[in-house]
């Protein structure tokens, strides 16, 4: 039996010193120590095994950070782990306080493709990993074939116009990660936010919509589908990406930030159709009377087709299991919802027959989360306006 841990961290805009990331923001010496040291106490209390992070601009800054957690965690081991020295050498409850480390871990990073100068600076993101890596890990964020989304079902021909993606908004992390005997295919990813989308007209210094004293409401409405639209085209290239890995009887785990709750319709895309109760009662696709429904082993069939490819939300799977009723792990507008999550396959739920393992527990580190548009909020800039989270999973 093997047991790990796998978080999700979106850290908010790591970058070193005096580096202009985007238009006149940056971090002084003394606000990046602020961030390293929040960032390396978070990283030593949730001491994960695998951990995707979000909004990574360089390597640098992300080893700096680790190494500063290794070295917390050394002098936390040196004070709380016991000895002969100490009266409490014989607790066996102190084995639990033993920090793991990063010394021997291996990281990948991913850098975005449409990162720019200073001030016009765009986020990668990066895995971190206690066990290695099986395989060299893989980036995917140029599209080797535009994505082309006909919507021909409003007017029945291509003339009714398309939507197509040649490049997504963040890289997509795809790891293939060797735990306990198994290899399990992790994806961390970012997925487009839902500020709004704005084109700036040829020889203009802004989009007209960005100009807030002349409030545009339809421009704006227009520039949020946009980013959903972007968004939804991110989520079903990950999708294409994540089917492939199964149909290669590949575990799977699934972790970022989505940037929309776990019922949203990104979410949905990425986790996959939830199957119906029973089939049976369906008409057929080509029904030629009322009562050509699927048979029985029609609706096995189905269902097994559509639960084999299908994603479990972590959040929900502790939600159900500790009658908890909600978990949330970002803030904003007065507006407190789960955009963070970790997804994973059956091989990881015990009621499909043949899993390989399950989740125990499921962790929220957000006790810093405070609606950042509140006049009393934290300083986020030097923490992040996100929770954290961890799934703690056993492997047979």
């Amino acid at each position: 039996m093997t047991r790990f841990t796998i978080a999700s961290f979106n850290v908010k805009n790591l970058i070193g010193a005096d580096k202009e990331y985007y238009t006149f923001q940056k971090y002084t010496p003394e606000e990046y120590a602020w961030k390293q040291d929040w960032m390396a106490d978070q990283l030593l209390t949730m001491d994960a095994d695998i951990v995707g992070f979000q909004e990574i601009f360089e390597e640098e800054a992300l080893r700096d950070v680790i190494a500063e957690t290794d070295r917390r965690g050394a002098q936390a081991n040196e004070a709380n782990l016991p000895d002969a020295s100490k009266r409490y050498h014989k607790k066996a409850i102190f084995r639990k306080l033993a920090f793991g480390g990063y010394k021997d871990a291996a990281l990948a990073f991913a850098a975005n493709a449409s990162d720019g100068g200073p001030g016009e600076r765009r986020p990668g993101l990066a895995v971190l990993s206690r066990f290695g890596f099986a395989e060299k890990p893989e980036i995917i964020q140029e599209l080797p074939e535009p994505l082309r989304i006909p919507m021909s079902a409003l007017g029945g021909d291509e003339g009714a116009g398309h939507y197509t993606l040649t490049r997504i908004s963040r890289p997509i992390l795809k790891v293939r990660v060797p735990v306990g005997g198994k290899v399990i295919t992790v994806f961390n990813c970012h997925l487009k936010s839902k500020l709004g989308e704005f084109i700036r007209p040829e020889g203009a210094e802004f989009a007209p919509e960005a100009v807030l004293t002349v409030y545009d409401p339809v421009g704006r409405a227009m520039g949020a589908l946009r980013s959903a639209l972007r968004r939804m085209a991110e989520a079903w290239v990950l999708r294409r990406e994540i089917v492939t890995e199964l149909d290669r009887g590949h575990p799977v785990m699934v972790l970022g930030d989505f940037n929309d709750g776990e019922h949203a319709v990104s979410s949905e895309i990425i986790s996959g159709e939830h199957p119906f109760k029973n089939y049976s009662w369906m008409l057929r696709h080509d029904a030629k009377a009322p009562n050509d429904r699927y048979s029985r082993e029609e609706n096995e069939q189905i269902t097994e087709a559509v639960d084999r490819v299908r994603l479990r939300s972590a959040e929900k799977m502790f939600v159900r299991k500790s009658l908890r009723d909600m978990v949330y792990t970002a803030a904003f507008g007065g507006v407190y919802e789960s955009i963070d999550q970790i997804y994973m396959s059956r091989h990881f739920d015990s009621a499909w027959g043949k899993s390989i393992g399950e989740m125990e527990y499921y962790s929220v580190f957000n006790d810093h989360l405070t609606d950042g548009s509140h006049p009393e909020a934290p300083y986020n800039k030097l923490a992040s306006d996100h929770g954290q989270i961890m799934a703690h999973i056993r492997l047979e």
